[in-house]
């Protein structure tokens, strides 16, 4: 479930962020992902803001030049980061920033290129001062609220989509905010009642953490200069479009261990409790998972010797990652039994095999239908890859068994690496154009598939739902373009269509950003931006009544069409290699097929007929009927839902695939 909320954190917020930045739900820190800080190499000053937006801008689809709506935009945005949640900054307070005159905006242009961030330094003193009054606030309810159990439970899940427009109104979010940190931790520590010991312990440990995230926009921080420059530069990349973003080193840590689905040191997941630092979670394989005498739940006495009590969470957490050394001494408690014991791990590469793909197969008369999840297109170090894996489990799926089908789950899959997409899509075609980009001056390129092998080209189905998004995108539309695959999911994926540059993964950045550089298109010259992958057979997700998608976000780019390259033109191929690519590959490319396609008015309609008689799915959908159109911010997850715990879309896909399968025989 907790991974769930990761990659729909992502997806939605279009950014992969440290989740000790979401205020309202446990702050939880793989201490590999956080950066151990070489201060020097990484303190920002103003001069430094100009010089790395020009290099975005540089790049950008675009967006070439600092101009007013840049400055406006940014403006909106600054406040926007610190307050996602609109738990600190009034209605009024948001419009005198957002309502700047023309003749400001341009003064901030001129200003920008002088280095001279003083509009954002206005910005951040209003930010400053709602701060003041939040934590003022926080501690005069902490002292004098009575807080009943009904409170509590009323204030679940509660969340706002506008500024609040008077201080009383305000005053009333933060005393239950104060209601729900209490309620999640009662609910981590799986108390059945608190004293008021507990209660202070409780809101001294949120405190900290919501102070965590205020203390950089303060004057009192270790050094204001960087956080102003961190945060400009964050507010610019963002205003430019719906997914360019400029990345602290922590940040891009945690990007980069999510597209790589590796990263070096012991494995363990830590939380800051109310009773010192504890291991809530090991990372599967790594070096304390293979370790019997490390618990979930263990609390951290010592690091490699020194007694961690009085030390705060990121002097933890940066002792835990080291100065070097392959070796790492831990005292640990075991959770109950309050013994101390020590245990010495190696830090090493660590693969994270539960965000790989992961498949299986389900019998059916003469072989079985293999069901491969795709969490990502990911691309790491060792040789590992999604297009491995996927080539590797389809040929061990075909000895297992005949293989009479396929289904490709992508229902959470928000993307990765572009190559990684076009290679997967070439295991199911022969030759052929994947992906058409076409980038900011209109040079336009193709991404082809050279190998040649199919390696299944029997029945296929992409299970999709809107929060399938960007690469995932491309493999689902180029495969059906070229009919080798049926979409089944919710009525349309997400609609990113959009291609980013990238530094995250360069060793030898000096900052960190992703950029819109392109859109792209498949091979039918459809671009999946803003509409994205409609489904040839609607089987709603838990996603589908839900406000999510491209369309939703602030400052996307419009969608368009180029022409379509079923016959590759050749255009960006040099006239040396030509030749080659008209004798080798044109001859082979894969041919459009509407053998599905065919079908699928009878397969969509046995389908529906099922969704309806089925009494688990028919609960299903009366439940999301009452959640539609509602925000994202009010998704949740039911762990023990009314309509059961089977996987209902997965299952509906097997039989729409036993229907192929039928269908396919006569």
């Amino acid at each position: 479930m907790g991974k769930l909320f990761f990659r729909i954190g992502i997806l939605l917020g279009a950014a992969i962020v440290p989740l000790s930045s979401a205020p309202y739900f446990d702050e939880i820190a793989n201490v590999q992902e956080v950066l151990a800080s070489d201060e020097n190499k990484y303190t920002l000053k103003t001069t430094d803001v100009r010089d790395t937006f020009e290099q975005i801008l540089g790049f950008h689809v675009t967006h070439r030049k600092m101009n007013p709506l840049i400055i406006k935009r940014a403006c909106k945005v600054y406040l926007e980061h610190f307050d996602r949640t609109k738990m600190y900054l009034l209605a009024s307070e948001m419009e005198k920033v957002v309502g700047f005159s023309q003749r400001r905006l341009e003064s901030g242009v001129e200003k920008y290129l002088k280095d001279d961030l003083s509009d954002f330094m206005t910005i951040n003193k209003v930010i400053a001062r709602a701060i003041s009054r939040a934590q003022e606030w926080r501690c005069e309810i902490q002292k004098k609220w009575i807080l009943s159990a009904a409170d509590i439970e009323e204030s679940r899940g509660e969340s706002y989509l506008s500024y609040a427009n008077t201080e009383a109104q305000l005053r009333e979010r933060i005393a239950r905010q104060q209601m729900r940190l209490l309620m999640e931790e009662k609910r981590f520590n799986q108390m059945v009642e608190w004293s008021p010991v507990d209660r202070e312990k409780i809101f001294a440990l949120w405190e900290r953490r919501l102070q965590r995230r205020e203390v950089p926009y303060l004057e009192e921080s270790h050094n204001p200069e960087h956080y102003l420059a961190l945060h400009t530069l964050s507010a610019l990349a963002t205003s430019l479009d719906a997914h360019t973003e400029y990345f602290s080193p922590e940040s891009a840590r945690a990007m980069r261990t999510a597209l790589e689905k590796q990263f070096e040191g012991v494995g363990v997941v830590l939380r800051e409790g109310i009773d010192g630092v504890v291991i809530i979670d090991l990372v599967s394989g790594g070096p304390a998972d293979r370790n019997d005498r490390v618990h979930i739940g263990d609390q951290i006495i010592e690091i490699d010797g020194q007694v961690i009590a009085g030390m705060t969470y990121e002097e933890v957490l940066k002792a835990m990652k080291g100065t070097g050394s392959k070796e790492l001494r831990l005292a640990l408690n075991t959770q109950g039994k309050n013994t101390l014991h020590r245990v010495v791990l190696e830090r090493e590469k660590i693969m994270m095999n539960d965000e790989r793909l992961q498949y299986d197969g389900v019998p059916v008369e003469g072989g079985q239908i293999g069901i491969l999840t795709l969490p990502s297109f990911y691309e790491g170090g060792h040789g590992s890859s999604a297009e491995k894996d996927m080539r590797e489990a389809l040929i061990e799926l075909k000895k297992q068994a005949p293989l009479k089908g396929v289904i490709l789950d992508m229902r959470e899959n928000s993307g990765g690496f572009l190559t990684q997409a076009v290679k997967i899509a070439g295991l199911f075609i022969t030759k052929g154009v994947v992906v058409i980009s076409k980038y900011g001056r209109g040079e336009i390129k193709y991404l082809r598939n050279l190998d040649g092998r199919l390696y299944f080209d029997g029945p296929l189905l992409i299970l999709t739902s809107k929060a399938s998004a960007s690469a995932t995108e491309i493999v689902a539309q180029a495969l059906q373009d070229y009919g080798a695959a049926l979409i089944v999911g919710d009525e349309h994926t997400y609609g990113k269509g959009t291609i980013q540059y990238q530094t995250v993964t360069t060793k030898s950045a000096k900052s960190f950003y992703k950029v819109t550089v392109g859109r792209y298109y498949t091979v039918s010259g459809r671009s999946t931006q803003i509409e994205g992958v409609k489904a040839d057979i609607v089987v709603p997700t838990i996603f589908a009544s839900y406000k999510i998608g491209e369309r939703f976000l602030e400052y996307p780019l419009p969608s368009d069409q180029v022409a379509a390259a079923y016959v590759d033109p050749l255009t960006d191929i040099d006239y040396r290699s030509r030749s080659w690519f008209q004798k080798n590959y044109l001859p082979y490319l894969h041919s459009p097929q509407e053998k599905w396609q065919k079908i699928v008015p009878t397969l969509a309609q046995n389908s529906l007929e099922r969704q309806q008689t089925d009494p688990n799915f028919s609960l299903f959908l009366k439940v999301q009927s009452k959640q539609r159109g509602k925000s994202p911010s009010f998704f949740r997850i039911d762990p023990d839902p009314p309509w059961g715990k089977e996987d209902l879309q997965l299952a509906e896909s097997v039989n729409i695939m036993k229907d192929m399968l039928d269908l396919e025989s006569l």
